[in-house]
């Protein structure tokens, strides 16, 4: 017999030895997926997803009310350490009577822009007026401003203090009326764990959201007929999951929760912490 022969007969008797083998592992082999079944799978995903979205959601926007609280406590230091030096006066709104005016977070500058180092908060808070800077609450960026109140535009700042009642003659726009009223110091005030200092403020601009570095209350007084009015546009700013973030006098920040029949502003969430001005924003206006 030739050597080919044996090596045909070889073969041919390894392959009937190794089918049976084969056949095995095709029989071993996972079936693959159907359409249906992976439609399925998708859809299972999908479900997932749909339910941690929110969770995510909810957990980005904690952050952000966490960093603002940061924010407004570091405000806060800020104000108390101005009142220790000027024996417990409480710091002042803005000198808007002469120009460039000079606010709480900075100078304007005549050719636009805030310096910051001339705000009365410098001295003791050095961050400038950017994003992403202290000044600026970040679930209310830069970007999701119509208008900025700046003079030419210029970036300000997405809180407010509340000069109205801290320090009266020197907040622009109220002034006239309410400048008679004492201004207020830190040693003798009542219930500082409640007057709001500075807090989440926006404005509703005739439909066009704007940032506001006023605090201003529910209501407004008017010096000729020594009565209040309602403010039309109150500009506190309920960002946070429907609350507002403020540090309080006492040097606390917390979270406000809204009430819807209190905005003003349904569409960007603005209104006021409670129905009248007591106790946060002028403690005492029943006594005008």
């Amino acid at each position: 017999m030739s050597v080919g022969s044996r090596s045909i007969r070889s073969v041919r008797r390894q392959t009937r030895q190794d089918a049976p083998r084969a056949a095995s592992l095709l029989r071993c082999s996972p079936p693959a997926f159907t359409l249906v079944e992976l439609l399925v799978v998708v859809a299972i995903i999908a479900m997932l997803m749909g339910m941690l979205l929110p969770a995510f959601g909810a957990a980005r926007e904690h952050a952000r009310s966490v960093r603002c609280l940061a924010n407004l406590h570091q405000m806060g230091c800020g104000f108390h350490l101005y009142a220790q030096d000027y024996s417990g006066r409480a710091m002042p709104l803005a000198y808007f009577r002469d120009w460039p005016m000079t606010y709480w977070y900075g100078r304007e500058r005549d050719a636009g822009g805030v310096d910051q180092t001339r705000g009365f908060l410098w001295p003791y808070l050095q961050s400038d007026v950017r994003e992403h800077g202290v000044y600026e609450c970040p679930a209310q960026p830069l970007g999701t401003i119509d208008r900025l109140q700046g003079a030419w535009g210029t970036v300000t700042s997405t809180y407010g203090y509340n000069g109205y009642f801290l320090s009266p003659e020197t907040t622009p726009g109220w002034a006239e009326q309410i400048a008679f009223r004492p201004w207020q110091n830190l040693d003798t005030m009542s219930q500082p764990q409640q007057v709001f200092v500075f807090a989440d403020t926006m404005i509703d601009w005739f439909g066009n959201v704007k940032n506001c570095a006023l605090l201003d209350p529910p209501f407004l007084y008017r010096r000729s007929t020594r009565t209040w009015r309602r403010n039309e546009r109150p500009t506190t700013s309920f960002r946070h999951a429907d609350s507002a973030n403020a540090v309080c006098a006492d040097g606390h920040a917390g979270s406000f929760a809204f009430d819807p029949d209190l905005l003003t502003s349904s569409e960007f969430r603005i209104g006021s912490v409670g129905p009248d001005n007591a106790p946060h924003y002028v403690p005492d206006w029943r006594e005008w």
